[in-house]
């Protein structure tokens, strides 16, 4: 079907991009039943019957670890005479209609999708409500005891969408390109505080009871909710932050800057259409840097560094409020939409809030990142990974969430503003973002307004093809350069032409040049070596994970022994898989790591979320029954 559909779309997609800029003149948000894909990540089939908002009226028991009540939908039902939604370990009680009458439903056989809920629809039907609970393994859900949290006094819940997960929590139409507004009663604890993706409070209720609204339509994977004992500081007019008690002020003074990026981002392309922008700060065992859940941004505690010099991350959610939130990509297949523009975006907001160097130290280390990422991708048994328009269907849409999309997708953007000037491809990114507000992007759909709004417009000819549908990185990509990095290298040069660690000029270095250090440091280095680095820069205390998780690599690189302790504790406390997978995969490159990284996991599986286990599990060969190792 992959193939066949990139036959036709170019020439469907070109007369409906025509018809949707046409329309898209002002800026009211168009119609959630345009321009659907079918998704090979879904049960659904939009073109016949279609979700366009949710009623959600739930109860979270954080004793039982469930969360049980309706999905109710308004439904837009154009041919057949049923409606299918994605569910994944859910139990469906019984389904009705608006007025309460039994509908007949079925579920389909358990797939990588979930299982498939087919609900017969009498003629006229228009809203349709499902009564479920939540599974004991529902992998959107990670519900944390006491122990596991900042203040270790009451449970935790989060929620992690991306992919194909929320079908784990909700029984959904679970495709980036259905977008649907929503609005929720959630009952949780009268001691704990609820905030999710939409409206939010800033005080707990004295009942337990929280109402949301989300009134710009979004896909399913971005709705999000969080459950403990949180408190909230304002940033701003428009800005704040959640977190539990004891990490509030150091979260609300690490992100004094958001209004700043706020700011900085509407200058460049456009206002900021989700009315607020906040910010909560997870449990360690969060396994991404951040998620762009509109309104409310989804972060891990590993970047409040105590000095700011890790918010490029906030940057990063920020500018997905545009590219992601606002124009999504239609189908997993078209990820970097998603991403590659948002690691340009973020490194622009960087650079007006920070400088060019900044900036292009986040350039040079992503590209750092992205030779890795080909190197390793060119070994395994899908090189094909390494194209921007990926063909995932039939496996994990996580396994598109690589370096590809986001920094071979930014080196993309960054050649056509080379080609065109600034000026120029700024307006058409603006303009991108106006015209498409609120709809579904394909990558068929998006070359065909390229070349039509930037390059025959500019008379740019460009390698296109080569970019999106070959794999690795063309050789016409721009090259990032650092004069910061540069100075890092001479001085990694005196150490290694023997000037003592404690001689070298390291004094003003940032995060971003601690990093460039560890990273470009020998292959092989003798233990003496190791202590001398770590006497003389505290790698091994340091409290900043982007250091540490580097400078741990190089010791398990190294069999620095005097550093375990503190990778066991690392890994049993941080759940961020940016940092779990390079430490895990440096343990099994020996017999003794890989006995380590077995008996790690076992004490710290428990702490990670599904998203994490499920890459770790396959990494590791893992099975419940493990006997214990010591090492």
């Amino acid at each position: 079907m992959a193939s066949l559909s990139r036959i036709a779309l170019p020439i469907v997609l070109f007369a409906l991009t025509a018809c949707a800029e046409e329309k898209n003149s002002s800026t009211e948000p168009i119609s959630t039943t345009e321009l659907h894909v079918m998704d090979g990540h879904s049960n659904a089939r939009p073109n016949e019957a279609v979700i366009e908002h949710l009623d959600l009226d739930v109860t979270i028991d954080m004793d039982a670890k469930r969360i049980s009540g309706t999905a109710t939908y308004d439904i837009v039902h154009t041919t057949g005479n049923t409606i299918i939604f994605d569910t994944d370990g859910l139990s469906i009680d019984r389904v009705t209609d608006g007025s309460g009458n039994e509908l007949v439903f079925s579920l389909g056989d358990s797939t990588l999708l979930g299982r498939a809920l087919k609900v017969e629809l009498p003629d006229g039907v228009q809203r349709v409500s499902i009564a479920y609970s939540t599974g004991k393994y529902a992998k959107a859900l990670q519900w944390l005891d006491p122990q596991q949290t900042a203040d270790k006094a009451h449970p935790f819940l989060f929620t992690q969408g991306e992919a194909i997960l929320t079908r784990s929590w909700i029984p959904v139409q679970d495709s980036p390109g259905i977008r649907f507004t929503y609005s929720a009663k959630v009952k949780v604890p009268q001691e704990l505080m609820a905030v999710m993706s939409a409206s939010n409070p800033k005080e707990r209720t004295p009942d337990g009871v929280y109402m949301f609204q989300m009134d710009q339509p979004i896909p399913a994977y971005l709705i999000a909710l969080s459950v403990g004992d949180l408190v909230f500081r304002d940033l701003g007019e428009r800005s704040g932050v959640y977190a539990e008690r004891s990490v509030i002020e150091r979260a609300a003074w690490e992100f004094e800057d958001i209004p700043k990026m706020l700011a900085a981002a509407e200058a460049l392309y456009g206002p900021y259409r989700w009315d607020r922008y906040d910010v909560i700060v997870l449990p360690p065992s969060f396994p991404f840097g951040g998620m762009e859940n509109p309104r409310l941004t989804f972060a891990t505690p590993t970047i409040i560094a105590g000095d700011r010099s890790l918010t490029a991350l906030i940057a990063h959610e920020l500018a997905h409020s545009w590219s992601g939130n606002l124009v999504t990509n239609a189908t997993w297949n078209d990820f970097w939409l998603n991403e590659g523009f948002t690691v340009y975006f973020e490194g622009r907001i960087s650079e007006a809030l920070y400088g060019e160097e900044y900036a292009g130290m986040l350039e040079q280390l992503g590209r750092q990142d992205l030779a890795q990422t080909l190197e390793k991708i060119a070994k395994s048994k899908h090189p094909e990974d390494s194209k921007l328009r990926l063909d995932l269907d039939g496996r994990d849409p996580d396994d598109g969430m690589t370096d590809v999309a986001y920094e071979k997708g930014a080196a993309f953007l960054r050649l056509l503003e080379a080609k065109v000037g600034r000026e120029k491809f700024d307006a058409f990114l603006r303009d991108y973002f106006e015209r498409f507000a609120f709809q579904s992007m394909t990558t068929d759909r998006f070359l065909v307004h390229l070349d039509e709004h930037l390059l025959e417009p500019n008379q740019v000819e460009l390698n296109v093809e080569e970019w999106v549908e070959r794999p690795g990185l063309p050789a016409n990509a721009t090259i990032p350069v650092s004069d910061r990095f540069n100075k890092v290298d001479k001085e990694l040069a005196r150490w290694e032409g023997g000037t003592p660690a404690m001689e070298l000029s390291t004094k003003e270095w940032s995060t971003f040049e601690w990093m460039h250090f560890l990273r470009k440091l020998p292959s092989s280095m003798s233990d003496a070596r190791m202590t001398e680095l770590d006497k003389a820069f505290g790698f091994t205390k340091s409290g900043n994970a982007e250091v540490l998780a580097a400078w741990l690599e190089q010791c398990i690189k190294n069999d620095h022994d005097a550093a375990y302790l503190r990778l066991d504790e690392f890994l049993n406390t941080v759940g961020r898989r940016k940092f779990l997978m390079p430490l895990y995969t440096a343990m099994t490159t020996t017999e003794k790591g890989r006995l380590m990284a077995q008996s790690i996991y076992r004490s710290a599986r428990p702490n990670y979320h599904s998203v994490s286990v499920n890459s770790l599990d396959e990494l590791l060969a893992w099975k419940d029954n493990h006997p214990p190792v010591n090492f």
